[in-house]
């Protein structure tokens, strides 16, 4: 069975879209007929993802700034009236054992993969509300339940962010938006290189497997449509699924 999507008219929302699975989400929504606002810090690879699609229109915002957060959210409201899907990807990972990890590291990954989900969340809620349709995406992982040396601040904050969305779900159901989870398994990234150069990479070459930013948009998209009669639900990808080029 083929799956197809059809967003022709919607305006989705991603944050960390420069690059990784946002940047192919916003891609994929935009040539399914989507107008895709893509946020970000990373300017260089926000412009050159807003020039490779005439849907994509890239924003600069860090999620932890919870002002400028509103700012963007009010401006992309007034402008295209409506936001049908925010997925929440924006996360920094900097590794480092708990007893090294200085206090203004561990406060930056809460502000951003934490804190931002809540700022985010809470711009574009009402909205959401109002139309009685939507739907928001963030990413939990594996090590929130696993954990790994040295990623204590990041496992954290997904282990966090599990528990933030099932309870938020579940305070808006009745205005028909959803609020889902993914666990997209380990994807080759720039954060992920970053993050597992070394040993760690090799680790899970060999036994999780590494899969490529395509492989999660798939059920990106379908979390965001409205065959998804789910909320608050966490879709884990565990394993590296083979390609057809692989098998």
């Amino acid at each position: 069975m083929k799956a197809t999507f059809d967003a022709t008219g919607n305006v989705i929302v991603i944050t960390g879209a420069a690059n990784g699975i946002g940047r192919s989400l916003a891609l994929a929504c935009a040539q399914r007929g989507a107008q895709v606002i893509a946020l970000d810090v990373d300017d260089r690879e926000g412009e050159l993802l807003q020039n490779a699609h005439a849907h994509i229109e890239y924003r600069h915002l860090d999620v932890s700034d919870r002002v400028g957060v509103n700012h963007v959210f009010e401006d992309i409201l007034q402008r295209h009236g409506q936001i049908d899907g925010l997925v929440l990807g924006a996360a920094i990972q900097p590794r480092a054992q708990v007893q090294e990890t200085e206090p203004q590291t561990w406060r930056k990954v809460l502000d951003v993969n934490l804190n931002g989900v809540v700022w985010c969340y809470q711009a574009a809620l009402p909205g959401m509300i109002a139309r009685r349709s939507g739907s928001v995406i963030a990413f939990s992982s594996g090590l929130a339940s696993s954990g790994w040396p040295g990623a204590s601040a990041y496992s954290a904050t997904k282990a966090a962010l599990t528990a933030f969305v099932k309870s938020a779900a579940k305070e808006v159901a009745s205005h028909r938006v959803r609020f889902n989870l993914i666990a997209p398994g380990v994807i080759d990234t720039p954060q992920y290189r970053g993050a597992n150069a070394g040993n760690d990479g090799e680790h899970w070459q060999q036994t999780l497997g590494v899969g490529v930013a395509d492989d999660v948009v798939g059920p990106l998209l379908f979390l965001l449509s409205d065959a998804a009669s789910m909320t608050a639900s966490l879709l884990s990808r565990d394993f590296a699924y083979p390609s057809r080029d692989d098998a």
